[in-house]
């Protein structure tokens, strides 16, 4: 770690603490002190090694091994650090791992799949940052059967809490007379966008599932489990390749 100067927030992602944006709020929200003194300018400038830096009263030092990780998360399972409620939290199914690394966005409690966790703040922010359009595919089961026309619109993107949402794939793969087994690409991270898409157009989400990032998907990892991932892993977490998307 050179001792240059870095923005304040850069340096909590560098830590590991989370992703940039999320470091901006938490000092917004005076969580971060710098010297003993609590911040909240995001521009400041804090050199490393010179400058103690404190988050909820805890030092803050740059970790030298960064580590990657994909969870298949249950349901059941919050994607926070902490939870008020007492309910299980996803770090509890890492056995093993010393690092404090935190999830890359949010799966919801009743969601599964696929769910990175990392201690590179700096790749937390490519991955969720919409200027870098990571794919993430998902499987959703959805009441009813959607027309053509309504997978079309949905490709094109609709009117979602007053701003259109992105171009998006959609792949029908199973349906009956009352459900529909939908396979959907989406590169935005809006806030639970695939359920919200699926109740605008009168199909709610029975139940959803994130099958993978970019080309990265889960393969044979089992439910609860995990795996640590390779320079090469990360690298499909960016491709614009989507094999789940190619019709059989």
């Amino acid at each position: 770690m050179n001792n240059k100067p870095v923005r304040l927030q850069k340096f909590l992602a560098m830590a590991g603490i989370a992703s940039r944006r999320k470091a901006e709020e938490f000092i917004a929200a005076g969580r971060v002190k710098v010297n003993g003194t609590i911040s909240t300018a995001m521009g400041q400038q804090i050199t490393p090694g010179v400058h103690k830096v404190l988050f909820d009263n805890k030092r803050v030092e740059v970790r030298e091994k960064l580590i990657y990780i994909l969870l298949n998360k249950p349901k059941g399972y919050v994607t926070t650090l902490s939870d008020p409620q007492g309910r299980p939290i996803v770090t509890s199914l890492l056995p093993g791992i010393k690092e404090r690394v935190f999830p890359v966005g949010r799966l919801d409690l009743d969601t599964e799949g696929a769910l990175l966790l990392t201690n590179d703040g700096e790749l937390a922010q490519s991955i969720l940052h919409p200027k870098f359009e990571v794919h993430k595919t998902y499987e959703a089961e959805v009441k009813g059967l959607p027309s053509e026309q309504t997978i079309r619109s949905l490709e094109k993107g609709i009117l979602l809490d007053e701003k259109k949402t992105a171009p998006a794939k959609l792949r029908i793969i199973r349906k009956n007379n009352r459900n529909s087994v939908i396979i959907i690409t989406i590169h935005e991270g809006r806030k639970r966008q695939v359920k919200k898409m699926f109740q605008m157009v009168g199909h709610p989400v029975q139940s959803l599932k994130r099958l993978a990032y970019g080309d990265l998907g889960l393969d044979n990892l089992a439910i609860g489990k995990f795996k640590i991932l390779t320079k090469n892993d990360i690298k499909r977490i960016f491709s614009k390749k989507n094999p789940l998307q190619t019709k059989k």
